[in-house]
């Protein structure tokens, strides 16, 4: 065995995922040197790795990428979701050098500059299938050069609480209120759960002035803005646990036109009657087809979401307007009587395709119409 042999098989042996199942997976550290827990879910697009990476949705969590080679188009600045990274790790079978005229700065440099860890070299194929098959796990990565047993790490992921109960989108709102965009002829409040800059890019793009305000925002302070309509934002975790968001949904209902995405979509639920449940794996990825109940069209869709809305506990006041034909999950709804409506997954498609950006038109009709 050559030296170079033996330092790859070494770095193989020292860096590893442990998850809480007691199942590991040993690679080789190719981003920040740290320790770190999370939650493992699989993402199944081929492409978008920048998006993916700067969503933050993801935050708390490890992303293994399904696509067999990341890295080869580099990171631009351009192309973030986000003013950070908040994922707690990537997890990767192969991660290349860039060779894009566009390229500012490789992926695992810019893991690297937000102090996230990334592994290669991993068996992702056998991950995901684990994780298909037992569902979503709690986990321990282990990219410090520091020792550690895999017995170790196994008990620290366990110990680690996990996401359930945990309010995650306050940890990634913003910190105050700005303006993404100053013209226009009606004004959006936008609550930051975890917003995506190409949501708000969507709705200046209908000629619609966004004003963006902290997910801790209450419905007194958004109305005394006088919007011509809100929207609830994407964003992580567990949608019963973000402080005070219920609240502010059930003050804000019937005050004005209201537009729910993901994360906001389960808020506006439960505010009117519903409840949530957590999926087994999750839904991540660019390929999702969904069904309009209405003029009975499919679209692909870009999704991000560990919890859906129960079926059997949408109220009479909400209609189902969408369903998932992967898996029968609720993927949209609207309030019978008053200017609301709520989709589960991403239509601004960063990454994925643009069948859904529609709705932002939708949503400017709504509010000329109110």
């Amino acid at each position: 065995m050559t030296n170079n042999e033996k330092n790859w098989h070494e770095s193989r042996q020292s860096h590893f995922l442990a998850l809480a199942d007691g199942t590991t997976f040993c690679g080789v550290s190719c981003a920040a040197s740290i320790d770190m827990p999370g939650e493992v879910v699989f993402n199944t697009g081929m492409t978008g790795y920048e998006e993916i990476v700067s969503d933050p949705s993801y935050a708390g969590q490890f992303v293994v990428l399904s696509t067999s080679e990341v890295g080869n188009y580099g990171c631009c600045n351009a192309d973030q979701e986000s003013r950070g990274l908040f994922l707690s790790g990537l997890i990767v079978r192969e991660m290349n050098q860039p060779s894009s005229f566009r390229s500012e700065e490789s992926l695992s440099d810019m893991l690297r500059r937000f102090d996230r860890p990334a592994l290669t070299a991993i068996d992702t194929r056998r991950l995901i299938l684990h994780l298909r098959e037992h569902g979503t796990q709690k986990a321990w990565l282990h990219a410090s050069n520091e020792p550690m047993t895999t017995n170790e790490a196994v008990r620290l992921a366990n110990e680690w609480p996990g996401l359930d109960g945990q309010d995650m989108a306050s940890s990634v709102s913003c910190d105050k209120p700005y303006f993404w965009s100053n013209e226009g002829s009606a004004l959006v409040v936008v609550l930051d759960f975890g917003v995506k800059r190409n949501i708000l890019r969507a709705l200046a793009a209908e000629q619609m002035r966004v004003e963006v305000v902290p997910a801790s925002t209450t419905a007194e302070t958004i109305l005394a803005k006088h919007p011509d309509g809100i929207v609830f934002s994407n964003g992580p975790g567990d949608p019963s646990a973000v402080a005070g968001a219920i609240q502010t949904a059930q003050m804000l209902l019937g005050k004005c036109p209201i537009m729910g995405i993901c994360l906001g979509h389960q808020i506006l639920a439960i505010a009117c009657g519903a409840s949530c449940e957590r999926l087994k794996f999750g839904h991540h990825g660019c390929n999702h087809p969904v069904r309009n109940l209405f003029d009975d069209s499919i679209a692909i869709t870009s999704q991000n979401h560990n919890y859906a809305i129960i079926p059997e506990s949408i109220p009479d006041s909400l209609e189902l307007t969408h369903l998932n034909l992967n898996d029968g999950t609720v993927e949209g709804i609207r309030h019978k009587s008053l200017p609301m409506f709520a989709i589960q997954y991403h239509p601004e498609a960063a990454p994925g395709p643009n069948d859904s950006k529609n709705l932002f038109a939708r949503f400017r009709r709504m509010i000329a119409q109110k």
